[in-house]
């Protein structure tokens, strides 16, 4: 089997890709589901240890609850370590990061997870097609 991974892709796109995680931390920060949902496609999906959200709306109902709950306050960071395009309307996102909660300066250790985001090209932009995370230790 031959694979058709590239690390080609260009600048804008690149850049394009990251601006989408941006605005969704953006969104976290705010404690705003619906633009936290924004890049999200309408079948997108979630898959953590012990979840899975199977489409933007299950997602967007999820994080309005945990920002009114657990994660109110809270903020989360993440460091892509790679992105890479499978196709030209397809990329996959290395990342480690985690949350962080009122009253921490930076998240802890045991909270760290490394997480894959795939996104496509829809409407001339990126969106989130699925994201999984597990934990980074």
């Amino acid at each position: 089997m031959t694979s058709k991974t590239t690390t080609a892709g260009s600048d804008a796109d690149r850049q394009a890709v990251l601006d989408v995680l941006a605005r969704l931390y953006q969104a976290w920060e705010a404690g705003d589901a619906e633009a936290f949902v924004a890049d999200y496609t309408e079948d997108a999906t979630v898959v953590q240890p012990g979840v899975y959200k199977k489409d933007r709306e299950e997602i967007r109902a999820t994080m309005a609850a945990a920002f009114a709950g657990p994660l109110s306050g809270s903020r989360a960071t993440d460091h892509p370590s790679a992105i890479r395009f499978l196709t030209y309307d397809t990329a996959i996102v290395i990342s480690e990061g985690g949350i962080i909660f009122p009253g921490q300066d930076a998240v802890a250790s045991e909270g760290m997870v490394r997480a894959t985001w795939a996104l496509v090209r829809h409407d001339g932009g990126w969106r989130i097609a699925s994201y999984h995370n597990s934990p980074a230790s």
